[in-house]
Order: C-alpha cells, then sequence, then structure tokens
C-alpha cells in the first residue's frame, strides 16, 4: 500500500482538491447523495463531505472503504476519464448492417472504437442460417428471441427457440444458428469480446 499511498500524493495525481473533485463527480455520475454515498461505504456523511471539499486528505485506506461503496478499485478511481463524450444514444438508422448475404446484423455502438463488446439486432430470414461449418471463437455470447424462430446448435446440443426464450455459452464451444420457420426470426444478442 505505500505505493498507492506515493501515487495518491504525486504531481501525477494531482492535489488533494483533485481528490475531492473526482470522488464529488463519480458520485454524482451514480446519482448518489453525499448520505447515500456515506451509507454504502460505512462512513459518516461529513467524511464525504470534508474528502469533496479539500478540507481532508484521505488515507489509502480510508479512500478505498468509499471507493468500496460504489464499488470502484483505486486504480479506477485514478484512471476514470470523464472527457469522455462517445455517443450514448442510437437512432434505428444509426445501427448499420454489418452482415454478409441475407442475414442482417445491426450493431449498436458501431462508431465507439474502444467497444468491449457487440450488441446486435439480428434479422434472419426463413430458412437462412451461419453456414454449414460451426462457428468457434474467443469470448462469451447470448442473446433472446424477439419474435419467430431460432435453432441454436451449440456442441451436441440443439434448441428450437421462440419469443422470450434465450442462450448464453462459451464461444469457443462449436456452434451454429438457424432459422427454421416460415417468418422472420429478430433477437438481440451480444458478445464479448466484440467480434465485429
Amino acid at each position: 500500500m505505500a505505493n498507492m499511498e506515493s501515487v495518491l500524493q504525486s504531481p501525477e495525481a494531482g492535489n488533494n482538491d483533485d481528490v475531492g473533485a473526482r470522488l464529488k463527480v463519480v458520485r454524482k455520475m451514480h446519482g448518489w447523495s453525499q448520505r447515500e454515498l456515506a451509507k454504502r461505504a460505512g462512513v459518516t456523511n461529513a467524511t464525504i463531505s470534508l474528502i469533496e471539499q479539500g478540507r481532508v486528505s484521505p488515507s489509502v485506506g480510508s479512500l478505498k472503504k468509499v471507493l468500496d461503496g460504489i464499488p470502484m478499485s483505486l486504480a479506477e478511481f485514478f484512471t476514470l476519464r470523464f472527457d469522455d463524450k462517445s455517443q450514448v444514444f442510437f437512432r434505428a438508422d444509426e445501427m448499420p448492417n454489418v452482415g454478409t448475404g441475407p442475414i442482417q446484423y445491426r450493431l449498436l455502438g458501431a462508431s465507439n472504437s474502444r467497444r468491449d463488446m457487440s450488441i446486435l439486432h439480428e434479422t434472419y430470414p426463413p430458412g437462412e442460417d451461419t453456414g454449414p461449418d460451426l462457428l468457434s471463437h474467443e469470448g462469451e455470447e447470448g442473446g433472446i428471441v424477439i419474435s419467430g424462430q431460432l435453432e441454436v446448435t451449440v456442441g451436441g446440443e440443439v434448441a428450437v427457440l421462440g419469443p422470450g426464450d434465450g442462450y448464453y455459452f462459451s464461444s469457443r464451444r462449436p456452434h451454429r444458428f438457424r432459422n427454421p420457420g416460415d417468418t422472420d426470426c429478430v433477437l438481440v444478442s451480444a458478445n464479448s469480446p466484440p467480434s465485429v
């Protein structure tokens, strides 16, 4: 912990006012009052107030206790970027189709180059599938069927899913998707790390 103490006091980390200002911004990002954060962290309301005003310099242990109430690590606290102006909301026409062929994969957040996952609005026309070969790659994926039917093959398991049904599995397991029905199958899926 001695190393973290020196990080707290280093010029690069800013002065005590910066710690307080940073804590205030993080607290407001969660929509909490000082009282709410104090309750979650198990400290007094005065403790949060004094830190945010820069009137006290919290020890590493004290700051960690406060951050455990969020929860957030010390490293996340000091590296969190507040100048992130990336787009938050997307209209339907802002989600490009990244699929090939008749299957549509409309990607949410395509303009965010730092995505940690892909969220897709997928449409499988009747009889369409991801191909004869089973897919396999790093990560995890899941989805929920909105309308129609989706046959999902994962390893030796096969299930036909309908509206409201879902799947979740390690993408390393060989898998395949197919619409066995006579209407479009629409689903929302996610995979991490992003594959598109």
